[in-house]
């Protein structure tokens, strides 16, 4: 009693640190719903927590996996996207029209967004690699029709006639192509058989996202394929008008 005072307190059974500071983990199991929902819902219900001094808030677990897993994975994408468009450039010795089959890859999130919505699965890592596949699958669509409307042009169509052509001579291989992809797909996508469900969202993703494709290409395509060829135009020939006007300027002078 003439060192110490004794008395009864509560205090941590363990005590475990990370970086030279103190750690508390609280641990969690979803059920019934996605990781990406709970997570928004724990951090609107912790928003307005005020903290003591010195305390902070981290998520990790799943959920800094998933964060970390998405950004490798947006990664990838771009990289796939910048490739397809490298070897296309190569094939067609052009940069342009290329860039106009790129816009066919927009239009296949309206059909993985759609897919998702009509079978209630979630945008999963799974369905990430999905989206990745479906960068180098629904170009196809777009490189056989714009070769076609250049072959035409090669033998003299004019470019309205040539996109007229193509459009309906290019429709069986398109839609063979589409749904030898879409047909081999079904079975995956019903994820029957055991572990087929952690695959079903990956081939909902690439079915959704290549019948939309496949539908804007047959429009979207030739009506950016018009603009641009329009724009190019428009640029040759203000550039002749400006090369025309240097040299007649060029001309008074001298004389």
């Amino acid at each position: 009693g003439e060192v110490a005072q004794f008395s009864t307190e509560t205090g941590p059974t363990s005590i475990s640190r990370e970086g030279q500071a103190r750690l508390v983990t609280v641990n969690s199991q979803i059920s019934e719903r996605d990781l990406n929902s709970v997570v928004k819902d724990i951090e609107a219900s912790l928003k307005g927590f005020t903290l003591p001094q010195g305390y902070t808030i981290e998520y990790g677990g799943q959920n800094a996996d998933m964060v970390e897993a998405f950004g490798d994975l947006a990664l990838a994408l771009i990289l796939a996207i910048i490739l397809v468009y490298m070897v296309m450039s190569s094939q067609f010795e052009s940069l342009v029209h290329p860039f106009i089959i790129m816009f066919s890859l927009p239009t296949t999130f309206i059909g993985v967004v759609a897919g998702l919505a009509l079978t209630g699965r979630t945008f999963s890592v799974v369905t990430f690699i999905g989206v990745i596949m479906l960068a180098g699958i629904v170009v196809n669509n777009g490189i056989v029709l714009v070769d076609y409307i250049n072959t035409l042009r090669r033998r003299g169509l004019t470019r309205t006639e040539a996109i007229t052509k193509a459009g309906p001579t290019r429709l069986r291989p398109i839609l063979m192509t589409t749904l030898t992809t879409v047909l081999g797909m079904l079975p995956l996508a019903f994820g029957t058989g055991e572990g087929a469900e952690a695959q079903a969202p990956m081939a909902t993703a690439v079915i959704g996202g290549l019948l939309a494709s496949t539908i804007f290409t047959l429009i979207f395509i030739p009506v950016v394929y018009t603009l641009i060829d329009d724009f190019g135009k428009w640029l040759k020939r203000k550039m002749r008008l400006d090369t025309e006007n240097k040299t007649v300027a060029k001309g008074e002078v001298i004389s």
